[in-house]
């Protein structure tokens, strides 16, 4: 069986509930949700941070958030963390959600439109 990108993310985001970027402020301020920033530094650099979001990057994701994982962040104790995954525009950050889903974290999910949707809406952000 053979699937395209496309039908890969579709898959994926059919089990999101993705958040704009209102909504994703909101569920960090009053939530407690993590924000989690998977670009890499170079993107980081050129386009701005979000203040107070956890760094880290695609390829560590998994572990660092698996409960069962001896290399997961302290505040990875539990399946029901609420995670929000972002990357620059919204798409690597639904496979990422999907994938943190697979390990059983039910709450992951992702920013729809990723940071540049976050600092187009006037969002808190640092260069």
């Amino acid at each position: 069986m053979t699937r395209s990108i496309a039908q890969v993310l579709e898959e994926a985001r059919s089990r999101l509930k993705r958040l704009g970027p209102q909504e994703a402020y909101e569920a960090v301020r009053h939530d407690g949700a993590v924000l989690v920033d998977t670009r890499p530094q170079w993107q980081r650099e050129r386009f701005g941070q979000i203040p107070g979001a956890l760094i880290i990057e695609r390829v560590h994701l998994e572990w660092r958030f698996d409960p069962q994982s001896e290399a997961r962040l302290p505040i990875a104790d539990r399946y029901d963390l609420p995670i929000i995954v972002f990357c620059q525009e919204g798409y690597s950050s639904s496979l990422a959600a999907a994938a943190l889903q697979d390990l059983g974290l039910h709450r992951a999910t992702d920013l729809v439109g990723g940071f540049a949707a976050w600092r187009e809406a006037g969002l808190d952000f640092v260069l």
